[in-house]
Order: C-alpha cells, then structure tokens, then sequence
C-alpha cells in the first residue's frame, strides 16, 4: 500500500444476523481513526469477495455472532486466492469460540476479535498490517 494512501476497510455482516451493534461501532471507530470504510450485508461469499474486489479494499472485516464464520473464513479466502486477491487481509470479529482461532489463523486469517475488543486494539492491529 502505498503511503498517505487511506486504508480501505470492507466490513460485513451477516443478512440473516441482526446483531450489528458491534460492527457498526468499528466502522465509526475505523471511520473516525481515519480509514474508509465500505460496510455490506453479505448471504454467500461472494458478497464478500465481489464488493472488496470493486472497492479495490486492503482488508477485509466479517463479523459474525453465528457459528458460520469457520465457513466463510475458508470460503472468503479461498475465493480471493482463485482471483488472485490474496494480498487482501481478512480479520473476524463477534462470538468466535477460543478453540477456532488457531484454525481460523491457519486459514490465513489475521486477526480475531471477541465481545469487549476496545475497539482502539482494532485500529491498532489494522495500522500494524500495513506500516
């Protein structure tokens, strides 16, 4: 990424999960902390993949409060390997029990976030991938 440039954060959350105080708070945060933030609703991968490959995004953000995200966190990645978008950063936020993570990591996802996360740990961790 080149320098002075905006970090470009997808974050997305289930259509069929309600539960979006968390998410929308880390938008306002990442927002706030200077980053843009394009935020979709998403039913299948590729309404993951589609809209961060569109808005041209250095990371995306999936929340998830249902037990989907080992799913989607293979999927997402493998779709962005198939169209050569790998060099995309993935992180998962919302209820993800402890024994997933190291699966989820293996997967090659950068960070997981639980119920409390400040959300200045968030910003952090995100300006730490691309400095």
């Amino acid at each position: 990424m080149a320098t002075g440039k905006k970090i470009r954060v997808l974050l997305t959350k289930s259509a069929m999960d309600a539960h979006d105080r968390g998410v929308r708070t880390v938008a306002r945060t990442l927002r706030d902390a200077g980053m843009e933030v394009i935020f979709t609703r998403f039913e299948l991968p590729e309404d993951i993949v589609k809209p961060a490959q569109e808005e041209d995004v250095d990371i995306i953000g999936i929340s998830s409060s249902n037990s989907a995200h080992n799913y989607f966190a293979s999927e997402v990645r493998e779709l962005l390997r198939q169209r050569d978008m790998g060099h995309i950063q993935v992180i998962l936020g919302g209820i993800i029990p402890e024994e997933d993570i190291p699966a989820l990591k293996g997967l090659g996802i950068k960070g997981v976030f639980g119920p409390g996360t400040p959300t200045s740990q968030i910003v952090d961790f995100i300006r730490s991938q691309f400095t």
